[in-house]
């Protein structure tokens, strides 16, 4: 069972687990502040507090922004740091991949608290007054970890967008999502220069790739009896469409889902996208099993041994998605970039 089995199977389990949640803001009188200073310093409200956000449902009040953060899954981690709040954070949890090289260093500094999914009790013993989890088993309730758990323990809690469970998700989603933590961390102009960054980076890969017919593209996370795989809902296909593709299974209606080999056959992609993560094979060993598939040996993207391979990390709500577009672009239409 690879590591993220548990995660998976939450999202086999859970309906439609995507999100576009709002964030509603109820701001003080003033500009919201920047400084990276310890909140804790002072009694008085900072400028532009308290701020009031929705997540998933559940609303949430702020006098002031965290000081004491443990984020659990990779995602959460480095969209923390790329808005320049590493002095906030106390713990990590779950990497999956290897950090972004611009983050690596500040990323190492921060205490791990687990290889996987840490327990309730080895979070409180990092004194957290807020808890940011990427994927709903973040917040197992069959583990202790629930949200009602860490209310009740006096820590707040937010949970990815992606897993509020409501319809499809989006680039737009990975733009709430920093707009929102940098309100919740009273950073809100270092939010809308990181989205206007990644936003620049998406168009740029776009501008490349216009006019190019669209390339079908077959997302293989793992499986071998049957293909486990992104569906419609995930942000995986809107990263495919901005990159001038189409997702082979758009159709599916779920953020993952199980498809069989032959409709992979019937569905003819000319690509291949291989998720790369820590447990489930490597990025060759799962190459070499598709190409010794007799049965895929007719698939396009099979003989032609078209391959786009992407960490899965890329492919959530976060900093990364971004830089995905440009890497699937790449992929799907070489010829765009010569």
């Amino acid at each position: 069972m690879y590591p993220y089995a548990r995660t998976r199977g939450f999202l086999r389990v859970t309906a439609a687990a995507v999100a576009l949640t709002s964030v509603l803001l109820t701001t003080g009188c003033g500009s919201s502040g920047e400084s990276g200073a310890d909140a804790r310093a002072t009694t008085a409200a900072p400028s532009g507090f308290p701020v009031t956000v929705d997540n998933c449902g559940m609303e949430t009040t702020y006098d002031k922004p965290p000081s004491r953060v443990v984020t659990i899954h990779q995602h959460p981690a480095e969209l923390m740091l790329a808005l320049g709040l590493k002095d906030r954070m106390v713990g990590t949890a779950f990497p999956d991949s290897a950090v972004l090289p611009e983050l690596k260093k500040e990323y190492e500094a921060i205490p791990e608290l687990a290889k996987k999914e840490p327990s309730f009790e080895r979070i409180l013993d990092a004194e957290p007054d807020f808890v940011y989890g990427g994927y709903g088993s973040a917040f197992a309730e069959n583990e202790g970890r629930s949200r009602k758990a860490f209310a009740d323990a006096g820590i707040d809690t937010y949970l990815n967008r992606e897993y509020c469970g409501k319809k499809q998700v989006t680039m737009k989603d990975t733009y709430d999502e920093i707009r929102a933590i940098g309100t919740i961390f009273g950073v809100p102009g270092r939010a809308d220069k990181l989205v206007t960054d990644l936003k620049s980076r998406v168009s740029k890969a776009g501008a490349e790739v216009e006019g190019e017919p669209k390339v079908s593209v077959f997302v293989y996370d793992s499986g071998d009896k049957s293909a486990f795989t992104a569906g419609g809902k995930s942000l995986g296909t809107d990263l495919i469409r901005l990159a001038g593709g189409e997702n082979a299974f758009a159709d599916l209606d779920d953020v993952f889902g199980d498809v069989s080999w032959e409709q992979v056959v019937e569905r003819k992609p000319e690509v291949i996208a291989i998720y790369d993560y820590a447990g489930a094979g490597s990025v060759e060993e799962k190459k070499k099993f598709l190409v010794s598939q007799p049965a895929l040996a007719d698939v396009p993207a099979i003989k032609n041994r078209r391959f786009v391979v992407l960490p899965l990390t890329a492919t959530l709500v976060g900093i990364r998605s971004a830089y995905a577009v440009g890497d699937l672009a790449r992929g799907l239409h070489p010829e765009s970039f010569r």
